[in-house]
């Protein structure tokens, strides 16, 4: 008998050790434990700080992690040097359409190559573009004085433009960002911007832009509509399945993605380091839950949707849901950043990962997941490398 009384005891114990380790366990998952499955070459993590200049940092992360997936040594290019070369053409085109054209600090990712393949590049250490007083980038002044200088070039107050307006921006832009160099030293060898950019072994005509949606043709080019496409650069329309599909791709065969989407939804939270499209789960829900759920307002189910507790089911994403949010501005060109990997949270809920311009000071030290849904419904444009797109896609797109 004692010896009975000690087993059971003993299972007792041991049962509440179990259940009281299944708790912990189900208290450490709770919000997003996010697990990667794969990640691409990257470099660090950089700051924009107070400038709209996240075009600039995200496009050259690509190349910076294609230099990498080509076994090259890392280096870090000059957002700055691009950014100052872009305001100078864009100031061109601007008082060439009389101001019909959008003028200020954003960009896209066509620009990045474009100045490459005009001006050449730098090293971030040749060329910080900070020569105002400042360590990081604050641009609010710098975005003011173009812009008054542009408008007052357009008013055209002589009748007719002086040979002088030009060289006169171009001034402003080496007060503020210093003066462009003619060459440099890199690690014990002498370049100029253009043989720089040769030597980093990167053919930049292999950079594409895609995108997705209906009011043009699939599998053809369009001016893409969105404010900071100055430069009225084209991209390739896929539909959605198949431009999701070259999202998976070129991860899985080492691409990285430079991702323009729209950041300014309740369900990005730079907090919680998640962008999901939450939808509730019916289904899952008791009689009561139901009915209370439909005596719900609008702002009660949306606070009630995005809490960020956990992980729970995402809104479906089709093709027709994306172009209304489109077509009526609740899908807006804001954010331009890289991605790097896929990772899957606690109940399965696929997520790419995503490296911003913001420093490392939020949770995940410069990084955030955006779940599959959050893709399919907020991504404006990518640039990619054509190599990494699959086969069929690629011979559809006459690539």
């Amino acid at each position: 008998m004692r010896k009975l009384n000690a087993l059971i005891l003993l299972i007792s114990f041991s049962l509440a050790l179990t259940l009281t380790a299944t708790a912990q366990n189900e208290e450490s998952v709770k919000g997003y434990d996010i697990k990667d499955k794969l990640e691409v070459k990257y470099t660090s993590v950089k700051n924009q700080h107070r400038s709209g200049t996240c075009w600039s940092y995200s496009g050259l992360a690509l190349i910076e992690s294609d230099i990498l997936r080509k076994g090259k040594p890392e280096v870090n290019l000059s957002p700055m040097y691009v950014v100052r070369n872009t305001y100078s053409d864009k100031a061109t085109k601007y008082v060439r359409f009389h101001g019909s054209l959008n003028f200020a600090g954003g960009g896209s990712f066509y620009d990045v190559v474009e100045s490459i393949k005009r001006y050449g590049i730098v090293p971030e250490e040749v060329f910080a573009g900070l020569n105002y007083g400042e360590e990081m980038n604050v641009h609010g002044e710098l975005d003011a004085v173009t812009k008054a200088y542009v408008n007052a070039v357009i008013e055209n107050k002589n009748r007719k433009l002086s040979t002088a307006w030009k060289r006169g921006f171009d001034g402003i832009l080496d007060a503020y960002f210093g003066e462009i160099p003619d060459n440099f030293n890199y690690n014990g060898k002498e370049y100029t911007p253009e043989s720089f950019a040769k030597s980093l072994g990167v053919n930049f005509d292999d950079y594409i832009y895609i995108s997705s949606f209906t009011h043009h043709p699939f599998y053809e080019k369009f001016i893409i509509e969105v404010p900071d496409n100055w430069a009225l650069g084209e991209v390739h329309n896929l539909p959605l399945d198949a431009f999701m599909s070259v999202f998976d791709h070129a991860l899985e065969n080492g691409y990285a993605i430079a991702w323009a989407s729209d950041v300014s939804e309740k369900g990005f939270s730079y907090p919680n380091g998640v962008a999901i499209v939450p939808e509730v789960n019916i289904d899952e829900m008791s009689d009561s839950e139901k009915s209370k759920w439909t005596t719900l307002s609008d702002r009660e189910k949306e606070s009630q949707l995005y809490t960020f507790d956990k992980p729970g089911k995402e809104k479906l994403i089709t093709q027709e849901i994306r172009q209304e949010a489109f077509d009526n501005y609740t899908t807006t060109d804001d954010h331009g950043m890289l991605i790097v990997g896929i990772a899957y949270d606690q109940i399965g809920n696929k997520y790419y990962k995503v490296k911003n311009s913001w420093g490392t000071s939020d949770k995940h030290s410069g990084f955030f997941y955006a779940s599959e849904a959050f893709v399919r419904y907020k991504t404006m444009s990518i640039m990619i490398n054509k190599n990494s797109i699959p086969k069929q896609i690629a011979k559809k797109l006459n690539l």
